[in-house]
């Protein structure tokens, strides 16, 4: 390493523990309300106050969560229970008792006591440095009775030429200490403040749970619609179909001048019902995918839009089939919606692939300037969207404020 990025090391590590010394000032402010608070927790008036507290604890811990980050260079999550609208007292106890509450109340402590100790050791050392260093050059003009004291008190040029020597020391000591002290202080905050193992192991347990789930009901859901449009659609077709050609088989017997009409009327019927089958088919998983990829499945559906639609596809990697599916499916229901409910003149539709911590994402991004106002509900088609994101482990956002515009974004791992 070079001595300039060292010395930017040291500067960013400085610069770490200055701001982490001030942020201590209003932890000890904290600190010293939660010792106030504490007795009223024990008399019951404390419980009222104990769901702000909590917040304010969650939101400074927070903070502290991201500078840390900022110095490691990495981002450190979090997870908390989550605090009811309406707690009872059992619920205030265990928010309260909760071991995420009792960890950032550690840390709110130590940080308290240690952060501007080190702030003040970080800033002196370099100080008492630079201090030594111009000893030499002021030491005569102070008071006789009251010299530069420098671990000794400096008296004579003898005294003065050794304080550049010590302050040597003190800059050798700051270009350990600083950095040290910063590894140490992210260290504790990492320590209190980043999620433990069996949580993270937890969160992920639900997350797979919840995917399970969500996989289940979307998997149920299209056997729904398989059936339905089986039911409403070709089914009835073919017992169209059948009542024709028993029509005209009578008609054989009784009248054959009008069996080639109605077997024509057959054969057009059994032709449209054999297109309903084809639609059907293509719709549990589209062709285009395979001989298009994405980016050509996403153009046609573009094309095909009743809304003028432009496409981008920049950055569009392939993805497991499974994942391209969805997507597809995410984006033929959005444009779909679009032309239905928004009254918009122009759609865009983005699909990128993008790299993020655990992974590729497959992003679809549909965006139009329609009225907004847009929801999802029950058995809608935002809400077969979000089944599908979800058994993927997605996540969907929809902004759509009234008077426009909407923007739906979905998110899909490509590693799930």
């Amino acid at each position: 390493m070079t001595t300039s990025a060292r010395l930017r090391r040291w500067g960013r590590a400085l610069a770490y523990l200055v701001v982490e010394g001030v942020a201590g000032t209003v932890s000890l402010l904290m600190l010293i309300a939660g010792l106030v608070l504490a007795p009223f927790l024990l008399l019951g008036p404390g419980w009222l106050v104990a769901p702000t507290a909590v917040r304010a604890l969650r939101g400074w811990t927070a903070l502290a969560r991201q500078r840390a980050g900022r110095f490691t260079g990495e981002p450190v999550g979090e997870r908390y229970p989550p605090i009811p609208a309406d707690p009872t007292f059992e619920d205030l106890r265990r928010l309260v008792s909760a071991p995420s509450t009792l960890r950032d109340a550690g840390w709110v402590a130590v940080h308290a006591l240690v952060a501007p100790a080190a702030a003040l050791l970080a800033v002196g050392l370099p100080a008492g440095a630079l201090n030594s260093l111009l000893v030499p050059a002021y030491w005569q003009a102070m008071p006789a009775d009251e010299p530069v004291s420098n671990l000794y008190p400096v008296t004579s040029w003898w005294g003065a030429a050794a304080m550049p020597l010590i302050g040597l020391g003190y800059a050798a000591v700051a270009l350990w200490l600083v950095p040290a002290m910063a590894r140490g202080m992210c260290a504790v905050t990492l320590r209190l403040l980043a999620p433990t193992r069996a949580s993270q192991l937890a969160q992920r347990v639900s997350a797979l749970t919840a995917s399970r789930a969500a996989a289940l009901d979307a998997h149920a859901a299209e056997l729904r619609r398989i059936e339905r449009d089986l039911h409403d659609g070709a089914q009835n077709k073919l017992v169209g179909v059948v009542m024709m050609l028993g029509i005209a088989e009578r008609s054989l017997t009784t009248n054959p001048e009008q069996a080639l009409p109605q077997l024509r009327r057959a054969q057009d019927a059994a032709t449209d019902a054999l297109a309903g089958l084809r639609t059907l088919v293509h719709d549990i998983y589209p062709p285009i995918l395979d001989e298009l990829g994405l980016d050509g499945a996403l153009s046609a559906l573009a094309g095909r839009c009743p809304v003028p639609c432009a496409l981008d596809v920049d950055g569009l990697r392939r993805a497991p089939a499974a994942v391209e599916s969805a997507a597809y499916f995410v984006a033929a229901e959005g444009l779909t919606n679009v032309a239905k409910h928004s009254g918009a003149g122009r759609v865009v539709l983005t699909a990128t692939t993008d790299v993020g911590p655990s992974g590729e994402v497959l992003r679809i991004v549909v965006a139009d300037d329609g009225r907004g106002g847009a929801a999802a509900r029950a058995g809608g088609g935002l809400a077969g969207i979000r089944r599908r994101a979800e058994a993927f482990e997605g996540s969907v956002e929809l902004v759509s404020p009234d008077g426009g515009p909407t923007t739906l974004r979905v998110e899909l791992p490509c590693g799930s």
